[in-house]
């Protein structure tokens, strides 16, 4: 699938990208600033590396639009907005958080224009239907996969400490749905916000509590706030977490505090680590050739993957719909909606996607492994 990943690759500084009048136009948004840049910026290298594989979808020309949201919802549905009503875009991509990705997704919904998102989030009721699918891994296989190694560990007794957000609440409720069948007691629910400076009080009450480990809802350099408090004050047990912790800012910021945590993530993060036989192999470590080309350095997270990958489903999406309608129109976003419904096997850096009407998620098991960081490194564990 990407095998022609050196080809013709170019810097792309603009705003804009690709401008013609017939182009088939996507609207990116991110978090290049505020709590969420930590992982919005990963996000947008990896759309740029996106766009330098294939900036058409067979003959057609694709404009990219890219728009800060600057870690504030509200921003992210006026960028939204403005991106489908003035720059008339095709598509929709991202964004950096659950909050803003919810908020994008209603005007995705009210709008009628498809949208591929970038956090595991779906999409709310809408009486126009489904025009979201998701291209992170579900909160609930990754956080099961957490589980089944805490239960490994002979751990009965666990804390939870996450956002004071949707995230938070998405990443809680699945620890909730999984730790039964493992025999494991969750002793809190302590939250915090992105863009809080301390924890002091919530590490209080889970050090009281006594647990055997701690497993965070967190993301980005925010999320290293619990694990930098849990080592202020002495804690020794299990440390965990989830996929969105694996970044090179979490890791810089946490330092010895994070060393040892276990979290999942997608295999493009082990990719050399894994066996040839693992599907997404070949196409990770393309994919790591191709960021490096376009962005002059190497990639470090799994942030940047998953906007490649959302360009993968794109461009197929883009081709099927293109033999029934024109850019630019609604028979297109019809077409377009339908096609990224009916996504087949294509094989990205996190997983195989399969997408469904009805089913935001589009990956299984393949689209995860256990890691964890040792030295400041993330190495595989299964």
């Amino acid at each position: 699938m990407v095998s022609r990943l050196l080809v013709g690759l170019v810097g792309l500084p603009f705003l804009t990208i690709g401008a013609c009048a017939a182009d088939l136009t996507v609207g990116f948004v991110t978090s290049l600033s505020g709590p969420g840049a930590s992982i919005g910026i990963p996000y947008e290298k990896g759309i740029l590396a996106g766009h330098a594989y294939a900036d058409k979808a067979g003959d057609q020309k694709i404009k990219l639009i890219r728009l800060d949201d600057a870690s504030d919802p509200s921003a992210t549905a006026r960028n939204a907005r403005k991106l489908v009503q003035e720059e008339k875009v095709d598509v929709l991509v991202g964004t950096s958080g659950v909050p803003g990705t919810v908020a994008m997704s209603v005007v995705a919904a009210e709008t009628k224009t498809p949208m591929i998102s970038l956090t595991p989030a779906s999409q709310p009721q809408s009486p126009n239907g489904q025009w979201l699918i998701s291209i992170p891994q579900p909160t609930t296989l990754m956080v099961s996969a957490v589980v089944d190694e805490m239960k490994k560990a002979n751990i009965k007794k666990a804390a939870y400490i996450g956002f004071s957000d949707s995230w938070g609440d998405l990443v809680y409720d699945a620890l909730m749905k999984t730790v039964g069948g493992a025999g494991i007691e969750v002793l809190t629910n302590e939250r915090y916000a992105r863009a809080d400076t301390s924890v002091a009080g919530q590490t209080l009450k889970i050090i009281a509590a006594r647990p055997d480990a701690v497993i965070t809802g967190g993301s980005g350099t925010p999320g290293a706030l619990p694990y930098l408090a849990l080592a202020e004050r002495g804690y020794k047990g299990g440390l965990y977490g989830t996929h969105a912790l694996i970044n090179p800012d979490f890791v810089r910021v946490g330092g010895q505090a994070v060393e040892g945590v276990i979290a999942p993530t997608g295999p493009v993060i082990v990719a050399e680590q894994l066996p040839d036989s693992n599907p997404t192999k070949k196409e990770s470590l393309e994919f790591r050739q191709v960021y490096e080309k376009t962005n002059g350095a190497p990639t470090r997270d799994a942030f940047s993957a998953y906007s490649f990958d959302a360009w993968l489903v794109l461009l197929d999406s883009a081709r099927r719909a293109l033999a029934k309608a024109q850019p630019g129109t609604d028979a297109f976003h019809e077409a377009f909606k339908d096609a990224m419904l009916a996504t087949r096997e294509i094989v990205g850096t996190h997983g195989v996607y399969n997408f469904k009407p009805g089913d935001f998620y589009g990956v299984d098991e393949r689209s995860r492994v256990l890691v964890q960081l040792k030295n400041g490194k993330w190495q595989l564990l299964q």
